[in-house]
């Protein structure tokens, strides 16, 4: 029986492309008789807001997605986030990192890795130039040391999905352990074993299936569901009009209209119809999940797929 969970970020109000996410791993768990856990990614104290955390879990309940055990936050775990950096360190898979985010986006990409990967710059630096830095005054961050790992992931959704593991962030130079890291060691506490999400974090799965590994743990499944788009074809925000809860209650639309117009983009129900949770249970089959975006417009009745 794996273990599934929803780990939202504090930011602002869940979106519809959030809550349809939601929605599939709760279905994606629910269906395989499973415990569904949820986590509040609030390691960043510059963005995270206990009111938006607040908004997002009575939102989650308003379309009546239930989970199992107390939900847990990000920042009261990082002294395990520590500990995996810390053990990383001492196998000799990490290095420290002086470079500024302006440096690193004038220098070129890793040879063979992901847009925006790390061309590992600091990467063979002497312990003389080390040295130099820190008596500069300069805070490093902590990277793995990846040595052009190439990672091979079996999505259930989007088939496999082979990157070059890129020299990432552990932990940044104000002391936060970084999300790649974080994930990996709380989806392990939480006993996650199958992780639902958007394919928007795809490319970042083999990195933390080998960051998993590299720590003795065992990587979890995983299902990237296509993203809400805007008519526009940008990925569906707050700029595109009424697409939080509280603005569709605001229309008059009720929580569970809304949970309908999500399951019908997913093939659930005929659009207008709404069926409760046990009825979208049983329809639900992981193989016949839509492959592709779902273009949203501010017309529910008309969902359509892109």
């Amino acid at each position: 029986m794996a273990t599934g969970r929803f780990a939202p970020s504090p930011t602002g109000r869940l979106h519809l492309g959030n809550l349809r996410t939601a929605l599939v791993a709760w279905l994606f768990a629910r269906h395989a008789g499973s415990r569904f856990v949820l986590r509040v990614e609030d390691l960043d104290p510059a963005t995270s807001r206990l009111e938006h955390e607040a908004a997002q879990l009575a939102d989650l309940a308003a379309i009546g997605l239930d989970w199992d055990g107390p939900v847990v936050r990000q920042s009261a775990r990082r002294a395990a986030h520590d500990e995996a950096v810390a053990a990383l360190e001492r196998s000799g898979r990490t290095y420290f990192c002086f470079c500024t985010r302006r440096e690193i986006q004038a220098a070129a990409r890793a040879p063979h890795g992901p847009d925006g990967s790390y061309p590992g710059t600091c990467r063979h630096l002497s312990d003389a130039e080390r040295r130099d830095r820190l008596r500069e005054g300069r805070r490093p961050a902590v990277r793995l040391r990846a040595d052009g790992a190439v990672v091979t992931v079996v999505d259930r959704i989007q088939g496999p999905c082979s990157l070059v593991v890129d020299d990432v962030v552990l932990r940044r130079n104000d002391g936060v352990c970084a999300y790649n890291l974080a994930v990996v060691v709380d989806d392990a506490h939480q006993g996650v074993e199958e992780v639902v999400r958007g394919d928007d974090l795809l490319e970042s799965t083999p990195r933390q299936v080998h960051l998993a590994r590299l720590l003795g743990l065992t990587p979890p499944g995983h299902a990237h569901v296509p993203l809400v788009l805007a008519p526009d074809g940008a990925r569906l925000a707050k700029r595109h009009g009424a697409v939080t809860l509280a603005d569709r209650a605001a229309r008059g639309e009720h929580p569970l209209a809304v949970r309908s117009m999500l399951a019908a983009s997913l093939g659930l129900c005929p659009a207008g119809e709404r069926p409760s949770l046990g009825e979208l249970l049983e329809a639900f089959d992981p193989e016949r999940l839509p492959r592709s975006p779902w273009v949203w417009t501010d017309e529910p009745s008309r969902p359509t797929q892109g």
